[in-house]
């Protein structure tokens, strides 16, 4: 059983969520080749060891973390929400960090903050 850390509802087994996929960047739409958006879409490094993936935990707060995997053992060595970039222009390298950060679907709607807080 994998556990991802939520950062809204705290650990959760990985069937709650769905996986997204890993962090890719995105090329500029206004300069990028059809080579480039078909790299961008279609093709993954799948490879062995740590890396960043995006999950979407759509049985609880519906919100989207990334998490930080190693393929083969599936230990988790951190979790953020997506879109939050941290140290060193690193995304996830922050850590868990609060709800206001949150990044969703478009015209998605969530709760205002963590799960239990006061506010």
């Amino acid at each position: 059983m994998i556990l991802l850390p939520c950062a809204w509802c705290g650990p959760r087994d990985a069937a709650e969520f769905q996986h997204v996929g890993e962090l890719v960047a995105r090329p500029d739409p206004r300069t990028a080749s059809q080579q480039q958006w078909r790299v961008y879409l279609y093709l993954r490094a799948n490879r062995r060891g740590w890396t960043v993936e995006t999950w979407y935990h759509r049985m609880g707060c519906r919100r989207y973390i990334q998490v930080e995997r190693h393929t083969e053992t599936n230990e988790v060595r951190q979790a953020s929400t997506a879109g939050v970039t941290g140290a060193a222009g690193v995304t996830g390298a922050a850590g868990v960090t609060g709800a206001a950060e949150s990044a969703g679907p478009p015209g998605a709607t969530s709760p205002a903050g963590p799960a239990g807080s006061a506010g």
